[in-house]
């Protein structure tokens, strides 16, 4: 069943989003060579309950941290630890809070200082291909737009979706109903009405669509160990299109 927000729990879920954006951001500064993946985590654990936040994904499920830190060919749900970064290396960094009752959550990938042209390309397309889903996320359009418009966006580029994991809503649950794929057919799948709110997050891979969950139970990496990226934006549809909750300005 996907919940549909009143006015007043989007204006809590806006504030729980900007949150998430304001630390991000904060994190994505701090990303350099040098840097363990697991000062970044509590750095924005630390963050998170000065501003009266409670991490979302620590003890989610039995998750022991507050970030998720996934590097290079990590797909997501990389576990921060004290492995450091190095230049050359791409970060995605996942994250999210419960605020007054609702869950914010977003993602964002970020070169460790230079980067090659390669995994340039690649951020560069699976951002572009968050804001063509967000596009479509409007009133009468259907769930299967969003997705078709992520797919066909990476596909044109020569990269590949990751099937196995997908956008969800969002609300007071940290996932609910419905799950939102980056691959679809375009005009199939749920109406979207206003009030719905999706965390919608391109996972892309640079070589194969397919994954591997490692021995820790969390950990996502590419099949064929090439590089993935990662972009998130918890959104919501309105009468005039869709508002994206998670970004500052």
């Amino acid at each position: 069943m996907v919940i549909l927000k009143s006015p007043e729990e989007i204006e809590k879920m806006r504030a729980s989003n900007l949150i998430v954006a304001d630390i991000l951001q904060e994190l994505s500064t701090l990303v350099k060579p040098g840097v363990k993946t697991i000062e970044l985590d509590r750095y924005a654990e630390e963050q998170a309950r000065k501003r009266g936040a409670r991490p979302a994904f620590k003890g989610y499920r039995g998750y022991s941290h507050s970030l998720c830190t996934s590097v290079n060919n990590v797909v997501v749900h990389g576990i921060p630890s004290e492995r450091v970064l190095e230049e050359g290396d791409i970060l995605s960094l996942d994250f999210g809070i419960y605020y007054q009752g609702y869950y914010g959550d977003a993602a964002l990938t970020v070169p460790v200082s230079r980067v090659s042209e390669a995994a340039r390309n690649l951020m560069r397309v699976t951002e572009e291909s968050l804001y063509r889903g967000i596009e479509q996320a409007r009133a009468g359009n259907r769930l299967g737009d969003i997705s078709a418009a992520v797919q066909d966006c990476v596909e044109a580029e020569g990269f590949s979706v990751v099937r196995d994991f997908v956008g969800h809503g969002i609300g007071k649950s940290l996932h609910e109903d419905p799950q939102i794929p980056n691959f679809g057919v375009r005009g199939k799948g749920v109406e979207l009405r206003p009030g719905m709110v999706f965390a919608i997050e391109p996972m892309v891979n640079e070589g194969t669509y397919e994954v591997k969950v490692l021995s820790d139970g969390w950990t996502v990496q590419t099949a064929d160990g090439k590089l993935s990226a990662h972009f998130e934006h918890s959104v919501v549809i309105t009468e005039n299109g869709p508002v994206i909750l998670s970004r500052l300005s």
